[in-house]
Formats: structure tokens, sequence, C-alpha cells
């Protein structure tokens, strides 16, 4: 799998954050039993009918890394960098991921491992999270 793709995956199938469409849970109703009675019969299939294609997930970015970081003492300045960011998604962020990354999505601001290129990716990545259905605030874009 690409990087960017191990990036997506472990954003936006996070465990403990909801997607930001997902409707609230329905709060359980208690009623009284009612007498048994045979349930009606199933009407009959008669032409099987595809499933609609489910929408693209949202899921808010800014709080699923804020929650992951909040698992992680910290995890460091995230926000803007690269590097930080890839350790707090237990990914690899050794210069030559980086260099990975930056051909995956076109990055070549500057010399490989140098703070503009790796300021670039980091925007990079933002950017491509928010084309792919993530609600990326401001405050990680910039």
């Amino acid at each position: 799998m690409s990087i960017f793709g191990n990036i997506l995956g472990k954003i936006f199938h996070h465990g403990g954050t909801k997607p930001a469409n997902a409707a609230p849970a329905p709060a359980p109703t208690t009623t009284q039993a009612a007498p048994q009675q045979p349930a009606p019969a199933p009407a009959p299939v008669t032409e099987a009918t595809p499933a609609a294609p489910s929408a693209p997930q949202s899921v808010d970015v800014g709080a699923v890394l804020a929650e992951m970081a909040s698992m992680k003492n910290g995890g460091g300045n995230y926000q803007s960098s690269i590097v930080d960011l890839l350790k707090l998604l237990d990914l690899d962020s050794s210069l030559a991921a980086r260099k990975e990354l930056a051909d995956e999505l076109g990055v070549h601001a500057a010399e490989d491992g140098s703070a503009e290129q790796n300021i670039a990716l980091h925007k990079a990545v933002m950017a491509k999270l928010a084309e792919n259905g993530g609600i990326v605030p401001d405050s990680l874009r910039n």
C-alpha cells in the first residue's frame, strides 16, 4: 500500500472518532411487552436490486489527530511537521519514506529532507486528505 494510503487508512479508520456525517445512535426505548402474534409472511422477492453506493465518508481530520495526540502525550508538532504527523500515525518518518511520499503526491518543493519540502509535504497531505472527504481545519492547512 502507498504511504498516503496508509495515512488515509489510519485517519479514516481510527476507532475512537465517529465520521462527521454519522447520525447519533437512537436512544433505547422501553415498552411493555405486547401479546405474541405470529409474524406476517415476508413478501415474495421478484427481483434483486443492487444496493445504492454509499456516500463518501467524511472524517473530521482535526478531531481524529487531536484524539490520537492526546493518547500519545501531545503528539509533538503534528499540526505542521510531516515527521511528527507520521510518528503520530505510527508510520515510517525516515527521509526515504518522506521521499516516497513526496513522489506519490508530486511534491518537489526543494531538496529532499529540507524544511521547505517537509512543510510543502505536510500541506500536500492535508490537501489530499480534504480531497478524499476529510474535514481539515485551516489550522492544519497552513
